[in-house]
């Protein structure tokens, strides 16, 4: 339409939008660059916006916003902030605090209503448009209306079904509908079925109320399409107070709305991921807790997670040096046709070769494969086929992840209780050279050779290891100083005139590393600042890996020999290993260095005194717990009745 439309007739009669927007009680401007071009009689009066200049010329409608809005500053600042297409709602506490100001933003410029403040008197801001305006005049102000950076309309409540009388440009762009294509309807016909019946019901008591409301809703253009209408719909009042018309404003907010609904779908989500992740890990974390043996464990993990709808499929395997496969251990609801061949593109592949989770499509469907490595040692793969033709995030990659590390650490606890209880096992004999070990930093320093006898576990979880030291230069002060040169505590706990017995701890704890990856640690010798080490592995577990692991960890290191071994019946080692869960910490303590410092010999070559102060206890309170620990010896030993002690 052109601004002709507009009007009643060509006889100078204000058109319906300007005659609305005139007797609108709320002031209201539209500025483009710092100029207001368009102010209706309220904003004339509030803002003492002239009309002509001071020397009668016509001033064409335009005002400096600066010099004459009292808070330009903010406004300006709040325009500059608004997102193109959006509104937003500015305050002016302390200097202009009687308003309230809506600024609705275009390319253009800027479209602003300025409201009561709350809690100001209701029509305290007067402007009846009263000033009567040349045919020129409003002509300007019709452009102005109808090029306004947001869409307009106005509605007549007099008429039957309160039907829109006008439209601008702007609404006509973001609905795609004609002037004569709406004029005549109530403004309705934009919803459709998902419009919301609270923000409908509530415009729908706004106007039985004749008060003002702003709602966000889905509209439908013309051709269909939705868009999120942000509407602000407001009464105007003739001189009586009587409404006349409404007029409403209307701001296409679609971008801002998905970027909201779409952070509240995430949020859902993930809310939705950590009630159900929170489930898998609790049960997961039950499996490997509640499992007798690595198998039953590896099978209720595979269990579990077929249970979630949204995994079609989960398989644990490891790596085949001897094949260059991937064997399967444990499956539920796939099992791989084919080996997996650890130099192919298969997730469970790359998994284990970057030792990270991997991710690939197989036969059209998503897997995820999480290494399962603990403390260094490599257990295995877990992979998982994901349902719904979907892919993972990273989220949820992160929980598997976290998953595959729990299973992990229960393999590592099952593997490690199987060097007790196991027949079979793998003795490696190898050597290293690295000086981070107590053993090898002191030979190196001094002329002497260490054997390792035990360790004993302190408060705290430091392993200290025992070492008898022989040879002309093992002396406790010769020791004692190469130990605090290289960073270690070196006590001595008996010195004779050709060994002594000292006790080393600090610095790197080889022995207590290899026990939590289930190793036991057999004979420690170390020469010339090199140590042979022998170690027994239990032949179910990885020996590869372990030894790669040491190697490594470890500099100048060499693998000497591998030797397989059956045990019959109970070994020494199974035989003091029993004694010693027994034994509590201190009688064990107690009993061994007795033992080890020639206590039971004769002549004693040293004092209950002197070994109670090695333990920093009394002389009463070690000789209780040496009682102690002969009794449980000589029971475990010849058989009898328990008793306490």
């Amino acid at each position: 339409m052109n601004t002709g439309d507009a009007r009643d007739s060509d006889e100078g009669v204000r058109s319906p939008a300007a005659a609305a927007l005139e007797a609108v009680v709320d002031p209201i401007v539209a500025i483009s660059e710092g100029t207001i071009t368009y102010a209706n009689g309220a904003a004339r009066d509030a803002f003492d916006l002239p009309v002509e200049s001071s020397d009668g010329e016509d001033r064409g409608e335009t005002w400096d916003a600066a010099a004459h809005l009292q808070s330009w500053p903010r406004l300006e600042t709040a325009i500059g902030e608004t997102t193109v297409g959006t509104a937003r709602r500015v305050s002016f506490p302390g200097d202009w605090d009687q308003y309230e100001a809506r600024v609705h933003r275009s390319t253009e410029g800027a479209t602003i209503t300025f409201e009561p403040a709350r809690g100001e008197t209701e029509g305290a801001v007067s402007g009846g448009g009263a000033s009567v305006l040349g045919a020129r005049d409003r002509a300007v102000k019709e452009r102005t209306i109808n090029e306004a950076p947001v869409g307009i309309t106005i509605s007549d409540p007099a008429l039957e079904d309160n039907p829109l009388v006008y439209i601008n440009d702007a609404y006509q762009e973001i609905t795609g509908y004609g002037y004569d294509e709406v004029v005549g309807r109530n403004c309705r016909f934009l919803q459709g079925e998902d419009s919301s019946e609270a923000a409908i019901a509530e415009m729908a008591a706004a106007i039985d109320e004749d008060r003002p409301v702003t709602v966000e809703l889905k509209n439908y253009r013309k051709d269909g399409t939705e868009f999120w209408n942000e509407v602000t719909i407001a009464p105007v009042r003739d001189e009586t107070g009587t409404v006349t018309h409404y007029v409403g404003f209307q701001n296409d907010v679609t971008a801002r709305k998905e970027a909201e609904l779409e952070l509240e779908a995430r949020t859902e989500e993930l809310e939705y991921t950590l009630d159900r992740v929170e489930g898998l890990i609790g049960d997961v974390t039950d499996a490997v807790a509640g499992s007798t043996d690595r198998s039953a464990l590896e099978a209720a993990v595979c269990d579990r997670i077929v249970d979630e709808a949204t995994y079609d499929g989960a398989w644990i395997g490891e790596r085949n040096p001897a094949t260059g496969t991937i064997g399967v251990r444990a499956a539920t609801g796939e099992t791989p046709a084919e080996p997996v061949a650890m130099s192919g593109d298969h997730p469970a592949a790359a998994a284990l070769a970057a030792d990270d989770a991997a991710t690939a499509t197989v036969e059209g469907t998503t897997r995820a494969a999480f290494p399962l490595t603990y403390n260094g040692i490599e257990y295995g793969v877990l992979t998982v086929r994901l349902g719904d033709d979907r892919g993972i995030d990273d989220r949820e990659a992160v929980v598997l992840s976290a998953l595959a590390r729990a299973v992990a650490s229960g393999v590592n606890a099952r593997e490690t209780s199987r060097v007790l209880e196991t027949d079979a096992v793998v003795a490696v004999d190898l050597a290293l050279s690295d000086r981070s070990v107590a053993p090898v930093a002191l030979t190196a320093a001094v002329d002497c050779r260490l054997a390792y006898r035990r360790s004993v576990h302190r408060t705290g979880d430091e392993t200290a290891s025992l070492f008898t030291a022989t040879g002309a230069d093992a002396t406790s002060e010769a020791l004692t100083a190469a130990a605090e040169d290289a960073g270690f505590d070196c006590r001595v706990v008996v010195e004779r005139d050709d060994e002594c017995l000292i006790e080393l701890s600090g610095g790197d704890d080889l022995v207590g590393w290899l026990s939590e990856r289930g190793v036991r640690t057999q004979t420690i010798e170390s020469e010339g600042g090199r140590a042979r080490i022998t170690l027994e592995i239990p032949r179910s577990a990885n020996v590869r890996s372990i030894v790669e692991a040491v190697e490594d960890r470890y500099d100048g290191f060499d693998v000497i020999s591998f030797q397989q071994r059956e045990r019959d019946g109970e070994t020494r080692q199974e035989f003091a290993a029993r004694l010693e869960d027994d034994l509590t910490e201190r009688q064990f303590v107690a009993l061994q260095r007795a033992y080890l410092s020639g206590y039971f010999e004769w002549p004693r070559p040293t004092t209950g005194e002197e070994l109670a102060r090695s333990m920093d206890v009394s002389r009463p309170t070690f000789h209780e717990h040496l009682r102690s620990a002969e009794a449980k010896l000589c029971r475990a030993f010849f058989g009898g009745p328990e008793n306490s002690g």
